[in-house]
């Protein structure tokens, strides 16, 4: 892959304008990007939806819009010191694309979490749930097997990349219209369902061609025709990493905040990070936390010092492996190649996170309202799409925004009017119409 048609100014839908990555404004494309989806109504709705505990009440914890521009900040950092590394070594020769590699990892950081649906990760499963146990398996027949795979391994990944690109009914051309090089840097896992290994893919069937028109013009290399599968386009792993430090650290210090993980349980896991540090940085940690006495300031100050030492570690397995990545040689994540002691202190985090934070009962009740929430929901509205002329279904129909309707009239369609609606919920929305609709509650007539 050659960095200068992978950093492309070109947006989806649109004619090529000609000129470089900068406008007459004051904003690159780019820019431009990340401005369209920090502005969008589905961003936005972000902040109504679980990341890992209950949305909060008396403690503040993360939900997925706080944890997702934690993430575009770590994904910003990420790309800054990538494009100084192409800079340097001449990958990249306009000065002025310097500064936008890490506009690029930002917004594709913002963009990475759009499409999942309400209720956390278990949302995912309880879509999937849906297909392979629920009423929703009745319909297998009706739909070939990739589409079928759409359904039965649900992910959150493609979703999102349907949400950018899909024109939806009212919505412009090209869904967002964002740059080609965003929308390649989001997709995490650039192959079909039928290609899925442990449920994540990277785009449904309706958006297959709209991939492959990515990568013909990001010059991605087509790996596989069937199934579809394609390399990843290198600032993926700079997203990727982005996310994954930002979940796995946050995690912790949500679980001290509601008294999951005890304060020498978390400063011991954070502190695990900063052990192979340089002697003025140890330096400096221990004398702020000798000044600071307050145990929340405490855990955030390691907090920010795990995150630093992870997004310095990630950056130089980025350019250490630079050209087995651009190559498409280099295999797994590069939070999987860190020194030894950082990787020892994140497989810490991960074992305690099973443990104790991801299987606390909090956590679980939540899931468990939203498998029941999701499958009540989808049960309605697959079968009002799939039998419209019921007296019914007309009227749970008059609920379904224009914007979800479909011109394509097939099974696979119309179901996926119903979890393109639903997958976009929030969490409070989707529990208010699940109580509407089994009459556990009515609409304030007053």
């Amino acid at each position: 892959m050659d960095w200068n048609t992978l950093l492309t100014s070109r947006r989806l839908g649109k004619e090529p304008a000609g000129g470089s990555s900068v406008r007459s404004e004051d904003r690159t494309e780019f820019q431009r990007d990340y401005d369209r989806i920090i502005f969008s109504s589905a961003f936005r709705r972000m902040q109504n939806k679980t990341q890992v505990f209950p949305l909060p009440g008396r403690i503040f914890v993360h939900n997925r819009l706080t944890h997702t521009l934690e993430v575009a900040s770590v994904g910003r950092s990420l790309g800054n010191k990538v494009a100084e590394m192409l800079f340097r070594e001449q990958y990249i020769t306009d000065p002025i694309l310097l500064t936008q590699v890490g506009a690029v990892v930002s917004a594709a950081c913002l963009a990475h979490d759009m499409g999942n649906p309400p209720f956390g990760h278990s949302g995912e499963a309880a879509i999937s749930s849906f297909f392979t146990n629920g009423a929703g398996k009745l319909l297998k027949n009706e739909m070939t097997e990739a589409q079928w795979k759409d359904f039965t391994h649900f992910d959150g990944n493609a979703n999102a990349f349907r949400l950018l690109t899909h024109p939806f009914r009212g919505k412009r051309s090209g869904g967002f219209a964002l740059t080609y090089t965003t929308l390649a840097s989001i997709v995490k896992y650039p192959f079909e369902s039928t290609g899925a290994t442990h449920q994540k893919f990277g785009f449904f069937q309706s958006e297959k061609e709209t991939w492959r028109e990515i990568a013909r013009e990001t010059e991605i290399p087509v790996l596989s025709e069937e199934p579809l599968t394609g390399a990843r386009h290198p600032l993926v792993y700079l997203v990727e990493a982005a996310d994954d430090i930002c979940y796995q650290v946050m995690d912790v210090e949500d679980a001290f905040k509601l008294g999951i993980l005890s304060f020498g349980e978390t400063a011991e896991l954070l502190s695990a990070f900063l052990r192979e540090s340089s002697p003025e940085r140890k330096r400096d940690t221990e004398q702020t936390l000798r000044a600071v006495t307050d145990p929340n300031e405490q855990i955030s100050y390691l907090r920010a010092g795990a995150i630093g030492e992870l997004t310095r570690e990630c950056a130089s397995v980025f350019i250490r492996h630079h050209e087995a990545i651009l190559s498409s040689h280099f295999r797994g994540s590069l939070l999987k190649s860190i020194s030894t002691p950082c990787l020892e202190a994140m497989r810490k985090v991960q074992e305690v996170s099973y443990e104790k934070i991801y299987n606390h009962r909090t956590v679980v009740e939540i899931e468990i309202a939203g498998y029941k929430i999701i499958d009540t929901l989808l049960g309605e509205f697959t079968g009002a799409l799939l039998h419209p002329g019921n007296p019914l279904s007309k009227r749970i129909l008059m609920l379904l925004p224009g914007q979800y309707f479909q011109e394509e009239d097939s099974t696979y369609h119309r179901v996926q009017s119903a979890v393109d609606f639903i997958s976009g919920m929030t969490d409070v929305y989707a529990l208010d119409l699940y109580r509407k609709i089994r009459g556990i509650s009515l609409p304030d007539i007053g």
